[in-house]
């Protein structure tokens, strides 16, 4: 399926970490917790997420929210574990540095399953499906993806965004950034024509009718959640309680927060 929203929700830059929760002093490295999980931190399910990236992540009055940062909350929570957020970036996230660095668990951070993604990471089942969206200022003459020629075209480095740029956008000059904050900063200020990114956050670029989505691209592409291969435990207790949100109604809850009718 295919979602949409019209709620607009920027945020600033986040730096550095943000603990969600009140943290305890775990030692660095994995460690064996009570529930029989391998974490980084004992007690502490250690996420990390690329942020800003609204809907999915972004920070408001001093803590991390948004449909990945309400998910992993309760799944935490289910795990009787306590939630600690890191802002990371994403290609460290994609490739996989920072989980087997030790820095997280878990990532979060609107993370599209793809094979090649699959062969350095483990991911919980899917839960949510994408598209990609070609975002550009209202009244421009881009209509689509056939009329980039010429064009400077913004994405989000190691994204699957920058991939379908990369391999349809004929002529155009693709110039990635390390975020999605640096991107729209880009398309304000008219060092790019035009941004090709997930269809969710392109439409949080609306707003007042300044921007307009000009084009949307059927991608089939599902998020999930990005573990360390091998920790299979982990995959399974993620699998566990994103069942149980859905079972239990927390899931359609969740995301009609941010993607219902009324949230737009």
């Amino acid at each position: 399926m295919l979602h949409k929203t019209r709620k607009a929700a920027l945020a600033a830059l986040a730096v550095g970490t943000l603990a969600l929760t009140a943290c305890g002093g775990g030692d660095e490295g994995s460690s064996e917790s009570a529930s029989g999980l391998d974490l980084v931190n004992d007690g502490q399910l250690t996420v990390c997420s690329d942020i800003p990236y609204p809907p999915f992540e972004f920070e408001e009055n001093g803590e991390y929210t948004g449909f990945d940062m309400d998910l992993v909350r309760e799944i935490a929570t289910g795990m009787d574990l306590e939630l600690s957020v890191q802002a990371v970036g994403f290609d460290g996230l994609q490739s996989g540095t920072v989980l087997s660095a030790g820095q997280c668990d878990l990532g979060a951070s609107a993370i599209t399953i793809t094979e090649e993604r699959q062969e350095r990471l483990a991911f919980s089942d899917p839960y949510y499906d994408s598209l990609q969206s070609l975002l550009v200022p209202a009244g421009s003459d881009i209509t689509g993806i056939d009329s980039l020629s010429g064009k400077r075209v913004g994405v989000q480095q190691g994204t699957t965004g920058e991939a379908y740029a990369n391999e349809n956008a004929e002529g155009a000059e693709i110039v990635a950034y390390p975020s999605d904050a640096e991107l729209f900063l880009a398309l304000q200020s008219g060092g790019i024509d035009a941004i090709l990114q997930d269809l969710p956050v392109n439409i949080g670029h609306v707003g007042e009718g300044e921007y307009e989505i000009a084009e949307e691209y059927p991608t089939d592409e599902s998020y999930g959640f990005a573990m360390m291969k091998g920790n299979d435990d982990l995959v399974s207790a993620v699998n566990e309680q994103l069942a149980e949100l859905r079972e239990n109604g927390t899931y359609q809850e969740i995301y009609d927060k941010y993607f219902s009718e009324a949230a737009q």
